[in-house]
């Protein structure tokens, strides 16, 4: 048996799942569970994916109690975990008792990169790309006519020099309106490289977007009143306490930085799978940009107001999408949008946010008074309990 099979992706899906079902000896009900479609047909997975023999199901559920920017929201989250969907509505009741989650969002700016060879950066280089600034922003614009009627379009180049690969680094910077937008850009990159490397009589190297999308950020708040914290085993003024002292542990200690982040996109994650968005590219793009100072940090942030309240805040790069892609194709990804209220960009951005901020404010709260283990624990045993229903007893086995 090889993995060698030239034109497995131009065979119909019967004989994929056939050749793969011989090559791992599957069983005829593990073939049944490889090869189910579900909701998608098996023309829109051939679209998603190549080589497309079936789908993997994720349980969908909808966190409840977001109040964001006074309105009410259910919030449909794509994920295996037990306790994710119970964490971000709880962390989402906290935050209600102080008004609920106030997001906000910057216009959504993409940023392509293109890499032009030169020995030096001279001043005649820096001369030429300021003196042809908006002849590249029209020529980047050329034909995307349907993008610039709804405001979007390229809007800025600038560049930097590095010597250690003898490059100009030149960044289009792109207005993609509701979409990510990474087809928009790559392809206005691909386009203005060749009349850059024009201009500057020099080869060109890369030309394609980066998912370090700090012109893209969106930001979510939240004030809990420090009742709302009260627990039987601390009085409302230490859970506040003990929450930011957590938080300074994360800022100034990459290993908790690491798991509290962690967190936190258990909470974004399930978002963006639900929505059908790029949620790998929103992944990296936040990990960059919480160790963007030269030192990984805590995602969020956590401080005591005057009255002794809880305040918290997250901002991080969010490339979503609402147009385009497996968000307009997926029958269950357009369903998550209508739960949404049909959100434009920047609001499905502000709304990640705000359950990334609860999963982290109900993680925090529980590390900070009763331990994590407790509620993970109750929920866990389900699994246990019914991984040993699917077992069966064994023969011979104790009584006791």
């Amino acid at each position: 048996m090889t993995s060698r099979l030239p034109g497995f992706y131009e065979l119909p899906h019967s004989e994929r799942l056939r050749i793969v079902g011989q090559f791992a000896g599957l069983s005829d009900d593990e073939l049944r569970s490889l090869g189910q479609f579900g909701i998608l047909t098996a023309g829109l997975a051939d679209v998603f994916i190549e080589n497309a023999v079936g789908t993997f199901s994720l349980p969908l559920g909808v966190a409840t109690n977001f109040l964001i920017n006074d309105r009410e929201i259910l919030i449909p989250m794509a994920v295996e975990e037990t306790s994710i969907l119970a964490a971000a509505s709880h962390g989402a009741k906290l935050a209600r008792a102080g008004g609920g989650f106030k997001c906000s969002a910057t216009e959504p700016v993409m940023t392509g990169q293109i890499q032009l060879f030169v020995d030096a950066y001279t001043d005649e280089d820096r001369a030429t790309l300021e003196a042809n600034h908006d002849a590249l922003i029209a020529y980047a614009n050329r034909g995307h006519d349907s993008l610039i009627s709804r405001g979007g379009g390229a809007r800025e180049l600038d560049w930097r020099w590095i010597p250690e690969i003898k490059s100009i680094i030149v960044h289009l910077h792109v207005d993609t309106r509701d979409a990510m937008g990474a087809n928009i850009v790559n392809t206005m990159a691909e386009k203005l490289a060749g009349m850059l490397g024009g201009l500057l009589c020099c080869e060109t190297g890369l030309r394609i977007l980066t998912n370090f999308t700090e012109r893209r950020l969106a930001k979510a708040e939240c004030l809990v009143p420090k009742a709302a914290l009260e627990s039987r085993e601390y009085r409302a003024e230490d859970v506040v306490d003990r929450i930011v002292k957590a938080w300074e542990f994360a800022w100034y200690d990459v290993y908790r930085a690491t798991t509290n982040n962690k967190g936190i996109m258990n909470g974004i994650d399930p978002v963006l799978i639900a929505t059908g968005n790029d949620w790998r590219a929103i992944e990296a793009g936040a990990h960059a940009w919480t160790a963007r100072d030269g030192t990984y940090r805590p995602m969020a942030k956590w401080s005591k107001d005057l009255d002794g309240n809880l305040v918290g805040s997250l901002e991080l790069p969010m490339a979503v999408g609402t147009v385009g892609g497996v968000t307009k194709l997926h029958p269950t990804a357009k369903a998550a949008m209508r739960l949404l209220g049909l959100p434009d960009a920047r609001e499905l951005a502000g709304i990640c946010c705000a359950v990334g901020l609860a999963q982290n404010l109900s993680a925090l709260r529980a590390l900070a008074s009763e331990g994590i283990q407790r509620g993970h624990m109750d929920l866990h045993k389900k699994n246990l309990d019914l991984m040993a229903a699917n077992r069966g007893p064994r023969t011979g086995a104790s009584k006791n």
